[in-house]
């Protein structure tokens, strides 16, 4: 499951970095290492990791500083965060945590088998994500797709042949429909029927004629 996911661990104690780095390679892990927050930062923008374990405190910023940053870049924010941290473990700084964006906290110190299976969790919470993110981009881009060609086939262009005599127009096939007909298959026009001012007179001068005869 883990093929080609990327995972940076950040954390300024050389023992958790070193500990942290060999568990993930063997459960066979592409990782990448920092030690300060400004070299995660770096990585971040530089590799763009699927997940990154950050520890809380940093000699130069806080975990929760660059979480915040993470949540608010466009760029990155689809990137899953797992705080972790020995000192600041008590219930109010894990919801401190998940509050400004973080997907997971973990306590340290903790077991291996533990520490694994919590990384592998976000794993495939983030692989759920990103397909369903791309199912939606597809998705998006089908129906813009969809409705150009719907705008397309929809457009009047250029001649139209219609008949001098009846109005009747010809169509790419060669048959001849009448002019209400071809507008509603080419258009998302609705016909609604009435009379115009000219052939109202002409309509009464033709009744007159009538009239008169009888």
């Amino acid at each position: 499951m883990n093929e080609q996911f990327k995972v940076l661990v950040t954390d300024d104690t050389p023992e958790i970095l070193v500990m942290s780095t060999m568990l993930l390679r063997r459960a066979g892990y592409k990782v990448l290492e920092a030690s300060t927050g400004q070299e995660c930062l770096d990585a971040l923008q530089a590799h763009h990791p699927d997940l990154v374990l950050l520890d809380v405190m940093l000699p130069d910023m806080t975990g929760i500083q660059i979480c915040r940053q993470i949540k608010n870049d466009k760029n990155l924010k689809d990137i899953f965060v797992i705080l972790t941290s020995g000192i600041q473990i008590t219930s109010e700084d894990q919801a401190e945590g998940l509050d400004i964006g973080a997907d997971g906290y973990i306590v340290r110190p903790v077991p291996n088998k533990e520490f694994l299976a919590r990384v592998q969790a976000g794993e495939r919470i983030k692989r759920a994500e990103d397909t369903l993110r791309e199912k939606e981009w597809q998705q998006q881009t089908l129906i813009s797709q969809l409705e150009e060609a719907l705008a397309a086939i929809k457009t009047l262009k250029g001649y139209i042949p219609i008949c001098a005599s009846c109005k009747k127009i010809r169509d790419d096939e060669g048959y001849w429909n009448q002019l209400e007909e071809y507008i509603s298959k080419h258009t998302d026009a609705t016909f609604t029927h009435g009379i115009c001012p000219t052939c109202l007179e002409q309509a009464r001068a033709e009744v007159k004629k009538l009239f008169k005869k009888d």
